[in-house]
């Protein structure tokens, strides 16, 4: 058990979108390689108990911890850095917040007082940034408060902030605030007023930041610097430049130049300890930045228009380029627009084919379709979740002849039933949180392409899902060349497939991007990678 822990928070300003996640990632990561244990939570504002009833174009991929949480994106940045496990307990929501309190006043926990903002919602968002600190694993708890300051729905968590500083004492806490300075091109100079108002903004809830992180297109020259110290009650050196950088990764090397994580261990007083071991996270840039090789991979999925809805699956294909030395051009696919006529077109382009998770109806058969191609044509195929349902829909159809097969997520009524809902989810009704989350077992066949790739006979791996492959067809799918080479030892589900016909077809049931990190490329994606580099060499 550690004896002590500190606190920092990290709030943002002028506008969504500047970077928290990552800067809070990048300082993590610079205080991790100075020998210090940390770990980092996210606190959102939004109303949703979690975020996994909302569309990806509301918010982006749900990030699945090995505990089950559904969770912000920004977890994953935090698990990518650190190489650190995630909880439940990195990831508030106001929902969550407000769900806990009225529970409590339900069961007469007040004592029959007036529930309000202040204390009652202040102190449970307190209770929950302290949870982390107060269970001894860590010596610092980076807290990153999502939306701007100034929003009404931020409010609350500012205020929390401002009382947990004076509660924690001197040097135990500090306010890493990130901010814009936009460059006027009309004016040829970059401005330093909107940094100003954002902090007068905090100054009026009563918190002052420690620290200025300016999020800037161009060098903050010193005397931009100067100016920004002098009207936000600042010493220059605490006033940090966050230029715009060619990938997240060189991020944590940017802010150690800017020394974030010496001015931040001076204001919590704490030893500098030796200097940030940094060695693999050099090495992995210097792969990243100079490939021997160059591949194209299509993306087959129903959001690709938005960024960040395949995020985690996106940075497991860069770390894996990068162990390969292998620049991954992603291409995005919108397997919507998919169809007998352009499919050729479009699929004869890439190397290897992934086809992504997902939900709903819409976009399904392009899915197949692609499968399909990948099979035909000997392309190195990847399908997760969803998408190796679509291959077991894809193989019932085009190889055992049952054209008719499909899921029940999508046709009820179907004589051949592939994949079917969970008997665990058949009596569910509630969406939120109720689908098969989490880390689980998986046993691997030996002498098969998974054992190959993972070198162990159990595995586990995170899910989130409804829907499984129906066993009674399994017998069927292996008379015709498949193998179910992962099934869960504790009730028979199948984890993963295979289709030894071709040189790499695997489909998995779960989603083995959430586990990739920087340091830990996942096994699927390095085998995946390579086969496809292999593909393009013939």
């Amino acid at each position: 058990m550690l004896g002590f822990c500190k606190y920092i928070f990290v709030t943002g300003g002028v506008t969504s979108s500047l970077g928290k996640g990552i800067v809070s990632a990048s300082l993590a990561k610079l205080l991790q390689a100075r020998g210090y244990s940390v770990t980092i939570q996210k606190l959102d504002p939004y109303i949703n108990i979690d975020p996994g009833t909302l569309n990806p174009y509301e918010h982006g991929e749900v990030y699945v911890t090995e505990d089950g949480a559904e969770t912000d994106l920004d977890l994953g940045h935090y698990e990518r850095f650190l190489n650190v496990p995630t909880s439940q307990a990195n990831n508030v929501t106001t929902g969550r917040i407000y769900e806990t309190v009225i529970r409590k006043e339900r069961n007469g926990e007040y004592g029959g007082k007036t529930v309000q903002v202040i204390p009652h919602i202040t102190d449970e968002i307190k209770r929950r940034i302290k949870i982390l600190g107060e269970s001894g694993k860590y010596h610092v708890v980076l807290t990153e408060i999502g939306g701007t300051v100034g929003d009404i729905e931020s409010l609350p968590y500012i205020e929390a902030v401002r009382q947990l500083k004076y509660e924690l004492g001197d040097n135990n806490s500090i306010v890493v605030h990130l901010t814009l300075v936009p460059y006027l091109a009309s004016a040829g100079e970059l401005k330093t007023k909107p940094t100003q108002h954002s902090v007068k903004l905090l100054l009026e809830s009563g918190v002052q930041p420690d620290i200025l992180v300016c999020r800037t297109s161009h060098k903050l020259p010193q005397e931009v610097r100067a100016k920004i110290a002098q009207f936000c009650n600042l010493k220059v050196s605490a006033v940090i430049e966050s230029r715009d950088a060619e990938t997240i990764y060189d991020v944590p090397l940017l802010m150690k130049k800017e020394q974030l994580d010496i001015v931040t261990l001076e204001k919590l007083n704490l030893p500098f300890g030796s200097e940030p071991n940094l060695t693999e996270w050099k090495s992995f840039l210097h792969k990243l930045k100079n490939p021997t090789e160059e591949v194209k991979i299509g993306l087959v999925g129903k959001y690709v228009e938005l960024k960040d809805a395949y995020k985690s699956i996106n940075e497991a294909l860069i770390h894996a380029g990068a162990y390969h030395e292998c620049k991954v051009n992603i291409i995005d696919i919108h397997s919507e627009d998919l169809n007998d006529e352009n499919i050729e077109r479009v699929l004869s382009e890439v190397q290897g084919i992934l086809v992504a998770p997902g939900f709903g109806q819409r976009g399904i058969e392009g899915k197949i379709k692609a499968v399909q191609y990948a099979r035909e044509h000997k392309i190195p195929f990847l399908g997760i979740c969803l998408g190796m349902q679509m291959a077991t829909i894809e193989f019932a159809r085009n190889v055992l002849g049952f054209k008719e097969a499909n899921s029940t997520e999508f046709d009820k009524k179907s004589p051949y039933p592939v994949i079917d809902m969970m008997e665990s989810q058949k009596a569910v009704t509630q969406l939120g949180g109720t689908m098969r989350l989490g880390a689980y077992p998986c046993k691997i066949l030996p002498n098969t392409k998974a054992f190959e790739l993972y070198h162990s006979e159990l595995i586990s791996e995170r899910h989130r899902h409804r829907y499984e492959f129906n066993n009674q067809f399994k017998e069927e799918f292996e008379k015709n060349g498949i193998i179910f080479s992962g099934i869960n030892p504790d009730n028979q589900l199948i984890e993963i497939l295979e289709y030894p016909e071709n040189p790499f077809f695997v489909g998995v049931q779960f989603h083995p991007e959430y586990k990739s990190t920087v340091e830990n490329p996942h096994p699927l994606f390095m085998g995946f990678v390579k086969a496809v580099m292999e593909y393009n060499h013939q």
